[in-house]
Formats: structure tokens, sequence, C-alpha cells
């Protein structure tokens, strides 16, 4: 007697995705990270200060926030992943940038991402930086 097998595909859990994302991301690939981002991505920077903003669309966050990251780091864009906190619908990411500017000066900055997922894609992140070193790589 013939036996079928059958295969269910089970969908990944938000903590799974973001995992394999920042996988991607920690090896200088940014490609995975950008593609699963919604149509509708709102990126906050939080906080009070001249680095406090949000971008909100899809075409904002690539045109306006990740275009500046490829035109003032070094790239590829790398980070360390500490920990990975998953709750339902928000995953946290505390890490820790492996990045220069393009002038040279050394930017490692500490991060601490919530992300929020819809339909296994990012819908928001609110970012938490040191907005001193910042200023101080940057310009204030």
């Amino acid at each position: 007697m013939k036996q079928t097998v059958e295969f269910v595909v089970v969908p990944m859990n938000n903590r799974g995705i973001i995992t394999e994302i920042f996988s991607e991301l920690s090896k200088g690939n940014d490609e995975p990270f950008l593609e699963s981002m919604s149509e509708d991505m709102q990126w906050n920077w939080m906080g009070s200060g001249a680095w406090s903003k949000s971008f909100v669309g899809k075409p904002q966050v690539l045109n306006d926030l990740w275009a500046n990251v490829r035109a003032t780091l070094k790239q590829p864009y790398q980070v360390i992943v500490h920990r990975i906190i998953a709750d339902g619908d928000y995953v946290v990411v505390e890490m820790t940038g492996q990045n220069e500017t393009t002038s040279g000066i050394p930017y490692k900055n500490n991060y601490c991402w919530v992300c929020k997922l819809k339909d296994g894609k990012i819908c928001e992140i609110n970012e938490y930086m040191d907005t001193e070193l910042v200023s101080k790589a940057f310009g204030g």
C-alpha cells in the first residue's frame, strides 16, 4: 500500500521573520530587510531632539532614510544583534552597529528597534538610539 505524505506550509512567526532579516543585516545584506517593509511602513526616531522624526510610507523610508544611511555610512551596513524579544505583533531587537562614516569616523551606535509586524511585513519601527553619537558623527 502506497502512503502519501502531505506537506503543510506553516507561516513563519514574527520572531523568525525578524531573526532571518537581522541575520542577513549582520552579514551586510540589507535587501531582505528592505523587502520586508509594508507599503504603509512608518519609521520613528524616538525622542525630542533634532534627530527625532518620523518617516511615513515605504517610499519615504527608502528615499529619505535608507538612502541617507547608504550615502553617509561605508557599505555594507552591519549590526551585531544582542537580543531579540518577541510578543505577538511586536519584536524588539537590541543591537550595535558595526559601521564607519564615509569620512572615516567609527560609528558603532547602540540601538533598540521595536518592530511591529502585520501579515508578515514590518509596518512600524520605533528606533531608540544614542542621538549624541549621531550628532558627533553627522552634526547637530
